[in-house]
């Protein structure tokens, strides 16, 4: 109608209008993939560094950096539930990200991640690669019945390391809990208290039974669970280049971009989003 009538005055409006469709399309085709029991549940993340000492250390740190700005882009809410520090950067961290759909849109994200760049660490100026793991698992409300017996639980308990104050870091409140059958681990040390470590620990627990109970049904525990396999060479699902050119690839889909830095920023939705039509493709 604008055209007909020669009004210019609209073309902004119309072009704002379009793109607000374009952008709630893109939404609505994105939750149209999560059709899983565990899509709509938050989720809990941990990223454990691998192979590559010091430098694995640092790029765990930047993972950890880059899932918490993609947070931020969502408007979620992400809580810190371990860490554990190391030279140059993090040995592991767990956290737990709140928001719609956060287990569905992150679940794509475990599995091992790979890193090329002129390392920081080396007086030599010389090319490394570096490895971390990242798990994904739901955080299980009271409509999913997983069963945890404490007698089948080992506990530890121990002194937590990092940030948190003087009784934090003098007493043993953080928790290590060890699923005796299976050897799936949990651990939390972001309260104060050793009891609500405890419950936060065994709500993780759940969790990653959950996951790993659903895996093994599908006989596809020992290929595809991350913690499983050795983080290091021939396991990565995505690869990212620093040198000698810039880009950032995924090995399931063939997604890639050379716009690094801005991956490192949590611009991460074209990966997640390729990764849910690749995996409802391969369901049919």
């Amino acid at each position: 109608m604008a055209k007909e009538e020669g009004d210019e005055s609209l073309e902004g409006e119309i072009a704002a209008t379009m793109d607000s469709m374009e952008e709630t399309f893109e939404r609505l085709n994105t939750l149209e993939l999560l059709s899983e029991e565990t899509d709509g549940l938050n989720a809990f993340v941990t990223i454990h560094s691998g192979a590559g000492g010091t430098e694995a250390c640092d790029w765990a740190a930047m993972l950890y950096r880059m899932y918490s700005r993609w947070v931020e882009r969502k408007g979620f809410k992400m809580s810190l539930l371990d860490m554990q520090e190391a030279e140059g950067g993090i040995k592991s961290v767990s956290i737990q990200i709140n928001g719609d759909y956060a287990h569905g849109l992150m679940k794509g994200e475990g599995g091992i991640h790979r890193l090329v760049r002129i390392s920081p660490f080396d007086s030599n100026a010389r090319r490394h690669t570096s490895f971390a793991s990242v798990y994904v698992s739901p955080v299980i409300d009271d409509s999913i019945d997983v069963d945890v017996k404490p007698d089948d639980v080992r506990i530890d308990t121990y002194r937590a390391s990092g940030a948190g104050g003087q009784h934090v870091n003098k007493t043993d409140s953080a928790v290590r809990l060890t699923h005796i059958e299976t050897g799936v681990v949990a651990q939390c040390q972001n309260e104060r208290s050793q009891t609500k470590n405890k419950e936060m620990a065994f709500k993780i627990l759940r969790s990653r039974l959950y996951e790993f109970y659903r895996q093994k049904q599908e006989e596809e525990q020992a290929k595809n669970a991350a913690e499983k396999k050795e983080i290091g060479w021939g396991s990565q699902i995505r690869s990212y280049v620093f040198h000698p050119y810039t880009m950032v690839k995924d090995l399931r889909t063939r997604e890639e971009t050379g716009n690094i830095q801005a991956v490192m920023d949590g611009d991460i939705d074209q990966f997640i989003e390729e990764y849910l039509r690749y995996s409802s493709q391969n369901r049919e």
